[in-house]
């Protein structure tokens, strides 16, 4: 799997490089800058979206590319030799396998593997066992974002040291920022139908309803990746 995702990612890098390459055979300058503006603009935000895609947010590659950006001004053509470094560097890196956010991708697949069992469970008729398996992925992303993102998972009680409950990691990763109030209170209600499944709680929610929540979770666990 990881094989696979490496080559895709390396594709995407290619393809990037291998326009602002083409266009700079056409240029006399490294920004394009004698070009028409959609070309530059064109290399600029592709740039931009590979390296915030495949670095991942808050990685060395972003930090490097929104320096140079708030240093020139986004839109400014001699950004785009700069940002085609980073790509190179970013290529280079996958290319050795020190890329983390392939194991964010790593990540995204596995859940989104159990997220189609749930959906399968779901449409055979089986509402309860889906919604479980779905709160499942939930807090087991809500865990690897804390990890990701360096809150701690567990809390002192007077029983010990226990793993944290997802309506607390929730609202911890919407106070660090990881993500807005708008997305923790979907969350919040996910985890709710979840609980009603686990509880036995079965003709509190609907299937529709459980249909709605995998969609809810899949599009957060390929938003929001961990």
């Amino acid at each position: 799997m990881k094989e696979k995702l490496t080559t895709e990612l390396l594709a995407q890098i290619d393809n990037v490089i291998g326009i602002y390459e083409s266009l700079r055979a056409q240029s006399q300058y490294d920004d394009l800058s004698d070009l028409k503006d959609e070309e530059p603009n064109k290399v600029l935000t592709m740039s931009r979206s590979a390296i915030e895609r495949i670095g991942g947010k808050g990685s060395v590659y972003v930090r490097q590319a929104e320096a140079a950006l708030n240093k020139n001004g986004h839109d400014n053509a001699y950004n785009i030799p700069i940002l085609a470094g980073i790509l190179e560097a970013l290529r280079a890196d996958l290319e050795a396998g020190y890329l983390s956010s392939v194991k964010e991708l790593i990540h995204g697949e596995v859940f989104g593997d159990l997220l189609e069992t749930a959906s399968y469970l779901l449409d055979e008729g089986y509402k309860d066992p889906a919604a479980v398996l779905a709160g499942c992925v939930l807090e087991e992303h809500l865990r690897q974002l804390c990890k990701k993102n360096s809150i701690e998972t567990e809390a002192n009680t007077k029983s010990g040291i226990r793993p944290k409950k997802a309506d607390l990691m929730n609202s911890e990763l919407s106070n660090a920022e990881v993500y807005s109030k708008l997305e923790q209170k979907n969350i919040t209600a996910w985890l709710d139908l979840r609980n009603k499944a686990a509880h036995g709680k079965f003709d509190e929610y609907t299937k529709e309803q459980v249909s709605i929540v995998l969609f809810g979770i899949r599009d957060f666990v390929s938003r929001v990746p961990a």
